[in-house]
């Protein structure tokens, strides 16, 4: 079957694509952490921009060395296991879909402001199956509407950064000197910034998109994104909250948090700007929901690909999309607002505490690579130290969020713990088959001819899942190098069937590793290891041909970690794995 081949995403296309949802934070951030650090709400929003310029370099040194798309999923499957791999894949879709429905709905609030008469729950049904349609035709389209909305997006916030910065100019700065001389509520200064950062770091969702669909973007592209992402969050956030407490009372800042930047629009540059924020609120929300869509088709895709879900979501159509992915979630996120009737509160626990616990496992998942993956190449390093510091600041924020409001902890785990036993399931298929099969045989009397025919279909299915063969290829490594391979296997994938292969090109004698292999066949009875010694010389055209020979996909074959003088980058090798 011809491969599709997909046009990749430049610079503006990717920055638009994720620079939709952490822009939209504009819109919101502002006022949630005037309310918990008053006056001092700025300086909350430049201690989040610090977390984020440090997970830059995390972000970059993690891609730059695995450039696959699946994010925290991608680096936790090449460094730890897919049990943990899983749990972070699983807290990204939660993130995702309640990042779509929020988004989608808040901007239907938006609207309803401008047209009242439009009902709410319908409008934000009608906004997900258009971004559904628009994800099904192709990231191409996708990001081109990205990019009008983008523009338009940050057009509309220059503009009332301009006329809030005029008006102050012209009437002076009292209001700022009474806002900034109100007391602080009980706590200090020191707990109501540690509460208006808690709230402020909600305000680079979407950071982690990128990463999720890195392989959709032109070489050279990715930490482009992150730098206009950081670059976008460190001005604006910080530059609104300052001019709103120089314009705004702080009293008022309560009644109108939910249209806030429209408010301040009518303030200083009057009806035509409150009403081309919030046009521009619909917008750039319904934007976020493409972000959703775009992520998580990304890392559902590459999920399959690693057997965490059926083959099924595999199918594709004409322009390259993974239509059955796109048309799952979209059925996810309608019946999750038609259950919580649109309630935005509970959805927003699961917002907040998926997206930070993604964001802290990216964090351990670069300790992980640096520890475990020490030769593998990268275009650049977080300092260790760095990246301690940035998790250590994720977990403060996420326990300054229970602190802010433990109920949308209790939602969160309740959305969670369903996720993660259909996740389970799927990693625990083949056992769970196994203890399907003994409970028909002790049922199998009473009930003859329906254990017969079960029994016969799901061995079959059983020996489907572990006829799938594996590939590793070795330098001639000792027996203590391969024993951890079938460690790893024998741990993480379900099959009977190991090939051990060595690319020879130097006529090198491999009598110590065939006997090596020897004794560990006998070790691990249930896999059964085939050696086999090629000449030529280790690349993706080998790959090519031994994965289009033995009809092994390559996600299904692994190496260990390629030292500096490597001559390929993980990226051409096709997706094969890293598991030493």
């Amino acid at each position: 079957m011809k491969e599709i081949v997909h046009k990749k995403l430049n610079e503006l296309q990717a920055t638009a694509i994720c620079g939709n949802d952490i822009s939209s934070s504009c819109l919101y951030v502002s006022a949630l952490t005037i309310l918990y650090a008053g006056q001092y709400a700025w300086i909350s929003l430049l201690l989040v921009a610090v977390v984020l310029f440090l997970f830059r370099k995390i972000y970059n040194e993690v891609v730059g060395a695995i450039p696959l798309n699946g994010g925290a999923y991608n680096v936790l499957l090449n460094t730890s296991s897919k049990r943990l791999a899983s749990l972070a894949a699983t807290l990204t879709v939660l993130s995702y879909m309640a990042t779509a429905v929020i988004s989608a709905s808040e901007g239907m609030h938006y609207l309803h402001g401008i047209a009242p008469s439009i009902n709410i729950t319908i409008a934000t049904i009608v906004i997900l199956l258009l971004f559904t349609g628009l994800a099904i035709l192709g990231i191409g389209e996708s990001a081109i509407v990205a990019v009008v909305i983008f523009i338009t997006h940050l057009t509309t916030l220059s503009l009332l950064v301009l006329a809030s910065a005029f008006f102050i100019f012209t009437n002076g700065l009292d209001t700022f000197y009474i806002n900034w001389s109100l007391p602080i509520s009980s706590g200090g200064i020191v707990n109501a910034l540690f509460l208006g950062f808690s709230a402020a770091m909600l305000g680079i969702s979407g950071f982690e998109s990128s990463a999720n669909f890195v392989e959709e973007q032109e070489q050279g592209v990715f930490p482009k994104t992150l730098r206009n992402m950081w670059a976008i969050v460190s001005f604006f956030n910080p530059v609104i909250a300052l001019l709103l407490i120089c314009i705004i009372p702080l009293a008022e800042v309560g009644e109108h948090h939910e249209s806030l930047l429209a408010y301040l629009g009518n303030t200083t540059g009057g009806s035509w700007l409150a009403y081309l924020i919030s046009i521009d609120a619909v917008l750039v929300l319904c934007g976020a929901v493409l972000t959703s869509f775009v992520g998580v088709s990304g890392l559902l895709n590459r999920m399959t690909l690693d057997r965490i879900l059926p083959n099924y979501f595999l199918k594709q159509n004409k322009r390259g999309s993974n239509y059955r992915i796109i048309i799952s979630f979209l059925i996810l996120c309608i019946s999750v607002l038609l259950v919580t009737k649109g309630d935005l509160i509970a959805l927003a626990g699961v917002y907040t505490f998926s997206f930070l616990a993604v964001m802290g496992l990216f964090g351990i998942g670069n300790l992980l690579l640096k520890f475990k993956r020490k030769k593998l190449p990268r275009p650049e390093k977080a300092r260790g130290i760095s990246v301690i510091f940035a998790v250590s600041l994720i977990i403060a924020a996420f326990i300054g969020n229970v602190q802010l409001n433990v109920d949308s902890f209790y939602t969160f785990i309740k959305y969670l713990a369903p996720a993660l036993l259909f996740v389970s399931v799927m990693l625990n298929r083949s056992f769970l088959i196994k203890v399907l099969i003994e409970a028909l045989e002790y049922f199998y009397k009473p009930l003859r001819k329906m254990v017969i025919f079960s029994n016969r279909y799901l061995l079959k299915m059983n020996l489907k899942i572990n006829s799938q063969e594996f590939v590793f290829f070795t330098k001639g490594d000792d027996v203590a190098i391969i024993n951890k391979v079938m460690q790893y296997v024998q741990n993480n994938e379900t099959t009977k069937k190991l090939k051990i292969v060595n690319i020879n090109k130097d006529h090198i004698n491999n009598d110590l590793l065939i006997s090596d292999l020897k004794v560990l066949d006998r070790a691990y009875p249930e896999i059964d290891i085939e050696f086999i010694e090629l000449e030529g010389v280790f690349g993706p055209e080998i790959i090519d041909i031994l994965s289009n020979e033995w009809n092994i996909p390559k996600n299904f074959m692994f190496i260990g970690s390629p030292g500096d003088r490597f001559s390929y980058r993980v990226s051409e090798l096709g997706g094969v794995r890293l598991i030493m």
